[in-house]
């Protein structure tokens, strides 16, 4: 064999071998990811029957649950950090109350019947990571819910796939189908950007929290380190601005929303809401801020005030967008009249695209 039929074939082999490598440590990554997120919902069914259990051994069983876990959510997350606050304890309490019955026998793996171990993956009985099991939890039909559950197990859905698959009714279109069996096999194919690499999987900040580590940055991190320095920047800018609320919660029909940040303009005489992306600008966040500006003028704009409007900031590591949202104002007079008195969007980008460099290089703490 000659010398250049002798290089090939080496080059050959050891692409054959590198695949091969990488093949055996995605698996495993894989598989670790698996392991942690099952140990981890597992943990979250436990607390959330302990909760369920002290509030019912109450008097006033409402009234003494809601302080033991405003409490608890100050103790753990001085403790523990992130991921323990007041909404993610009552969301393990909900997944406990919706899941019980599936966890019967639980109580006899620990040989007491008073107290479950965490065990090892393999003896747990919830196997999809825990961030499905919040999206599981907005299902509110018990047979629908055990279907989603059943064929994610079975297809291994990401938890964009799954999401999807729940917002457009596979279950019931399913049910409808009278060939349910091509209806699955076609509803296992994840769409482009439903399939999640290991890295991922294990950089899940559910992930990141249950084992308290930190990435090279969080995304909430440098989210709060942005917001704090905008709300600095504005408030700097001259007196127009007032602060209002920073992570301002509203709640529209069962869903929850955070306003990033919430300011009052006093020449303006509205209320300006500021909503942060860490990534690219999307329509649907046109769409979401939307949302806000017409719930804060129905729920928090008095009869005196303008009309809301709303400031849309994404971030991404080589380009910063700012968009001012002014549809729906009375008149373009009006809207002329905001854009006047208004920071200008590339002095808002040019601040954005400086913070975050800043940020970055400080590897927030």
């Amino acid at each position: 064999m000659e010398q250049k039929d002798l290089q090939t074939a080496s080059v050959l082999e050891y692409e054959s071998v590198l695949a091969d490598v990488a093949g055996v440590l995605e698996t495993a990554r894989h598989a670790a990811a698996r392991s942690v997120n099952s140990v981890m919902t597992n943990a979250y069914w436990e607390i959330g029957r302990r909760l369920v259990e002290v509030e019912q051994a109450g008097q006033a069983r409402a009234d003494y649950g809601g302080k033991l876990v405003e409490r608890l959510a100050v103790d753990l997350t001085k403790r523990f950090g992130r991921g323990f606050g007041r909404s993610n304890l009552f969301q393990m309490r909900s997944f406990f109350l919706a899941y019980q019955g599936k966890v019967q026998t639980l109580s006899g793996l620990s040989g007491s019947g008073q107290k479950v171990q965490i065990l090892s993956a393999e003896s747990q009985p919830f196997h999809l990571p825990w961030s499905h099991y919040t999206r599981l939890l907005t299902v509110h039909s018990d047979d629908a819910r055990a279907f989603y559950e059943i064929e994610a197990l079975r297809g291994g859905w990401s938890h964009r796939q799954l999401s999807r698959q729940i917002g457009t009714q596979f279950y019931e279109r399913t049910a409808l189908s009278k060939n349910k069996a091509a209806m699955l096999v076609k509803g296992g194919v994840p769409q482009p950007g439903e399939v999640v690499t290991a890295e991922a999987e294990i950089k899940d900040p559910y992930v990141l929290e249950f084992l308290g580590l930190k990435d090279e940055y969080s995304e909430h991190d440098l989210e709060a380190g942005l917001i704090q320095h905008l709300e600095m920047f504005l408030l700097e800018l001259g007196p127009d601005f007032t602060f209002v609320a920073r992570q301002k919660r509203l709640r529209v029909g069962e869903t929850w929303y955070r306003i990033d940040l919430l300011l009052y303009h006093r020449r303006l005489r509205c209320l300006v809401i500021i909503d942060l992306k860490i990534g690219q600008f999307d329509h649907a966040d046109v769409g979401q801020m939307n949302l806000y500006v017409n719930y804060a003028a129905e729920n928090l704009t008095l009869p005196e005030e303008r009309r809301p409007i709303g400031l849309i900031l994404c971030s991404e590591p080589n380009v910063a967008v700012a968009r001012y949202a002014l549809e729906g104002l009375e008149n373009q007079i009006l809207a002329g009249e905001y854009r006047l008195m208004l920071p200008d969007p590339g002095q808002l980008e040019a601040e954005l695209s400086r913070t975050r460099l800043l940020l970055e290089n400080r590897d927030i703490k």
